[in-house]
């Protein structure tokens, strides 16, 4: 089986990776470039759309592609206004499902630069000094101590966008 990642990031290469391989066999996983169609710090809605993006962006000579976006929520009741998301496309080249990876709370300051259009994984990089941070470990890693990855992340919003996929016959 063939999948195509809309993203050179590793860490969603890697998530992508572990959750396909945890249902099919032979699975090659390989990154593809493309563009998300969405601004690079996305909000509500725009996070979806830009994993839709990615993943019929990546689509072609592979059995299914798979865009992943992470981006902030709004949400009522929350520290800040906001909840981060990973979001997860997988893609046939007909039908595509949607998965959502846990959601957690960036502290105030991020969230308040993010809002005036700064990426989060810039910030974070800036505040930890972990350059790249979100193509490392992830802001997720550093928040919670060590203790979950983006990695991680990732291949939970696939496994969920993949559910449809593995019980077809309750979904199509």
């Amino acid at each position: 089986m063939k999948v195509a990642v809309g993203s050179t990031n590793p860490t969603k290469v890697e998530g992508v990776r572990l959750a396909f391989e945890s249902y099919f066999k032979d699975v090659k996983v390989f990154p593809k470039e493309v563009d998300s169609g969405v601004r690079p710090q996305p909000i509500g809605d725009e996070v979806i759309e830009g994993a839709i993006n990615r993943a019929k962006n990546a689509y072609g000579d592979c059995d299914f592609s798979v865009g992943v976006e992470a981006g902030l929520f709004p949400m009522k009741g929350t520290i800040t206004g906001y909840v981060d998301f990973q979001v997860a496309v997988v893609y046939d080249g007909k039908r595509h499902s949607i998965g959502f990876g846990p959601g957690f709370e960036f502290p105030p300051f991020v969230v308040e630069r993010a809002l005036k259009g700064e990426e989060v994984g810039m910030v974070m990089s800036e505040f930890t000094g972990i350059r790249d941070i979100g193509k490392k470990i992830g802001a997720i890693h550093y928040l919670t101590k060590g203790k979950v990855s983006r990695v991680e992340l990732t291949k939970i919003a696939v496994t969920m966008a993949l559910i449809p996929w593995l019980n077809e016959r309750l979904y199509w």
